[in-house]
């Protein structure tokens, strides 16, 4: 029996673990993967695409992690995470965007990351088509992604493009909320390492990113037993939301500084990964140490969100064909609109 207060410390818990997740991955993760990035000379549509796409993801990823290890009806609360947190990536955050700035964007990189997407959330939908995930399948998804990171490189030789840029000051200014949890901000700063042991950043990032990621499933699924919501609706909302808001956050940054087309395609790349590695690479993990060439997955309530998320993205690129890939406030509000529907939708089903 959960009591109310242990319901009350898991709202808690899961409020500052979001924090902590933005802040280790912001302040440390990224930038260790950025600095491993530079001394290993790769170029930024690799760098982008492998590394950073990583770093953006690593929570959604390893809250898949966590969800495989507890097993059961948990298993929803990975594949739900990056369902939901794919749609609000898509719909809210490409919307921020265009709410923010007016914009033109170069269609060449945007239309592969839209076709590759398209591709990502039909193989999650044929995996999830007979209720069980087969170890090729899950190689698949690995192998998919590869030649995704073959495409991200070599695609500018093939369709050739440059970017549009409208440069624009940037403000750096943090939120005043953000004095209240100093004392928390200092603690974890003496627990990592000095910028220059970039090695050393990045293992402490990871540890910390696996520990609060298990915190976050933790909270969800008291949260879940004590409200009596179902463990993939707490995934598709609550969890989402917090790990994508970072995520917007920083496209809105970018999107002021005149860089509109990276945010999208930034938003665009993270969610092509956490299908085809967030989701594949556990798969795959979980069936070699069980040693078993398929296991059983609960379908039937992820399933039509899938299939709204592959006709969002369609309807995105029918939007952007006719705006002739251009984005203003119109858009924004349709995208969020569309977004607000679709929980209205989640929250209905839950009640």
């Amino acid at each position: 029996m959960i009591t109310t207060l242990t319901f009350v410390l898991s709202i808690i818990g899961l409020i500052l673990s979001f924090y902590l997740l933005n802040e280790v991955t912001d302040r440390f993760f990224i930038p260790s993967l950025d600095s491993i990035a530079e001394k290993s000379n790769m170029s930024d549509d690799a760098a982008g695409a492998t590394l950073m796409a990583a770093g953006s993801s690593a929570p959604e990823l390893f809250i898949a992690i966590i969800a495989l290890i507890y097993g059961g009806d948990n298993l929803e609360i990975g594949v739900g995470t990056i369902v939901g947190s794919a749609l609000f990536n898509l719909l809210v955050i490409i919307g921020a965007v265009a709410l923010v700035r007016k914009a033109t964007v170069a269609w060449q990189p945007m239309f592969r990351d839209i076709i590759f997407y398209i591709g990502s959330i039909s193989l999650l939908y044929w995996a999830f088509s007979d209720g069980k995930i087969e170890t090729m399948e899950a190689f698949i998804f690995l192998v998919f992604y590869f030649i995704y990171v073959l495409a991200v490189i070599f695609w500018k030789k093939w369709f050739p493009y440059e970017r549009i840029v409208e440069i624009q000051e940037e403000e750096d200014d943090d939120p005043s909320w953000k004095k209240y949890l100093k004392p928390l901000d200092f603690i974890v700063t003496k627990i990592f390492p000095k910028a220059k042991y970039i090695y050393g950043n990045f293992a402490v990032s990871i540890i910390f990113i696996a520990l609060l990621s298990w915190a976050l499933v933790s909270c969800a699924v008291v949260i879940s037993d004590f409200l009596g919501i179902p463990k993939y609706i707490i995934a598709l909302t609550v969890l989402a939301f917090g790990t994508s808001v970072p995520d917007m956050i920083s496209s809105i940054i970018v999107a002021k500084q005149g860089r509109g087309g990276m945010a999208i395609s930034n938003a665009l790349g993270s969610n092509i990964f956490d299908i085809l590695i967030g989701l594949g690479l556990p798969w795959l993990v979980m069936a070699m140490m069980q040693g078993t060439s398929s296991f059983e997955v609960i379908t039937e309530n992820i399933n039509l969100h899938i299939i709204i998320l592959l006709g969002s993205i369609i309807g995105v690129l029918v939007i952007f064909l006719i705006s002739r890939w251009k984005i203003n406030r119109f858009i924004g509000f349709l995208l969020i609109g569309f977004y607000l529907v679709y929980l209205s939708y989640v929250i209905f089903q839950a009640n």
